[in-house]
């Protein structure tokens, strides 16, 4: 095929691509710089390394078919935003933010993360009210599940500003009694928004009819909102702010990141039984789909959590845990982005296809 063809063809078959994204594209980001930032941690440099380069890379295809998107499909993007199903994916974008800003603070770059912490939070006061409208005001009774509308979203993103939040506010000079403050109350609205969301989603598990199509990797978020309000809390233990009102209330923090940690070690046996239900009793296959990378997030996610807590608890013993849920986040990245190339390939080669035969 001749160059320009082939180049024009790309572009269309980007264009289609950019029609078809989810709003909860940023997860990969999520996933990769979760596991990136929690290699870093334990010390696996390189690997981490090439992580952030991938999710780097990702990070600004992301935003282009985004923009593209938003560009050439505003009505689509329009139906995700007003949708109580979608809407809360959105939410992918503030923790993405927060992800990759944490990858560049610990390889010492300061300006980036600030940066990217302001544009997660301006999303998130955005999206916070936004979202939450769209729920009260068009969710009838069978427009949104919340065992797969991934409303538990809106928690990972709040708890992301508190995590780089913590780790940055050193740096802000005159700010950094303000985004002490500040992500000390966003931890809190996070943990009261968690406390109300479970109960519902507990509710529809334990009390109303369940069948294998209902069990999606979104429901995974569970155990990832509890771990990222650990780290979340974990950090605001560790960053030491100072300041007499702030300090006061470490006991309680402590106490209720304990509780969050129990919480997302509680659920991950659950959520095991309820793929195996799904999957080897049902015999339901297991494909790609992007909703795998908010089940891959909550992996790395409790690592790096474990991780965080066993330091600011003093309790060293959890390091091993850490360590065995990293090995394991790090192989269903592997496997998960295997099945994104593949699916990527076909989708690309009958695309070509399509575009040949139509010529034809």
């Amino acid at each position: 095929m001749p160059l320009p063809a082939l180049v024009r063809q790309l572009g269309a078959w980007i264009t289609s691509v950019s029609e078809a994204l989810h709003p909860d594209c940023f997860a990969f980001v999520m996933a990769a710089g979760i596991i990136s930032n929690a290699l870093f941690a334990e010390a696996y440099h390189t690997l981490s390394g090439l992580l952030l380069d991938v999710n780097v890379l990702s990070y600004g295809w992301l935003a282009i078919l985004t923009a593209l998107r938003s560009i050439r499909f505003p009505h689509l993007v329009w139906l995700d935003l007003t949708s109580p199903y979608c809407v809360f994916s959105f939410f992918t974008l503030v923790a993405s933010n927060d992800v990759l800003g944490a990858g560049f603070y610990l390889r010492g770059v300061a300006s980036v993360p600030l940066d990217l912490w302001i544009l997660a939070l301006f999303t998130w006061l955005i999206l916070i009210y936004f979202s939450f409208g769209v729920l009260s005001f068009r969710n009838g009774a069978h427009q949104a599940d919340v065992i797969r509308g991934g409303w538990l979203l809106a928690i990972v993103g709040t708890e992301s500003l508190v995590t780089l939040g913590a780790l940055i506010a050193h740096e802000a000079g005159a700010f950094s009694p303000t985004i002490f403050v500040l992500s000390h109350m966003l931890w809190g609205i996070g943990i009261g928004l968690y406390a109300i969301l479970i109960v519902l989603i507990a509710n529809r598990i334990f009390y109303f009819d369940i069948n294998p199509s209902d069990i999606t990797p979104m429901l995974w978020v569970v155990m990832g909102a509890a771990a990222i309000s650990t780290n979340a809390g974990s950090e605001l233990l560790l960053a030491k702010s100072g300041m007499s009102s702030l300090e006061a209330i470490r006991p309680f923090i402590e106490g209720v990141t304990l509780s969050t940690w129990a919480w997302a070690t509680w659920w991950t046996p659950l959520l095991l039984l309820f793929e195996l239900w799904k999957h080897g009793v049902h015999r339901m296959p297991l494909t790609y789909t992007p909703m795998l990378w908010p089940m891959v997030f909550p992996l790395g996610m409790y690592s790096l959590a474990t991780l965080r807590f066993s330091l600011a608890a003093d309790f060293p013993v959890l390091r091993v845990a850490a360590l065995a849920m990293l090995w394991i986040a790090l192989a269903a990245w592997g496997v998960t982005s295997l099945g994104l190339v593949i699916v990527s390939w076909r989708s690309f080669r009958n695309f070509s296809r399509s575009n040949v035969a139509d010529r034809a």
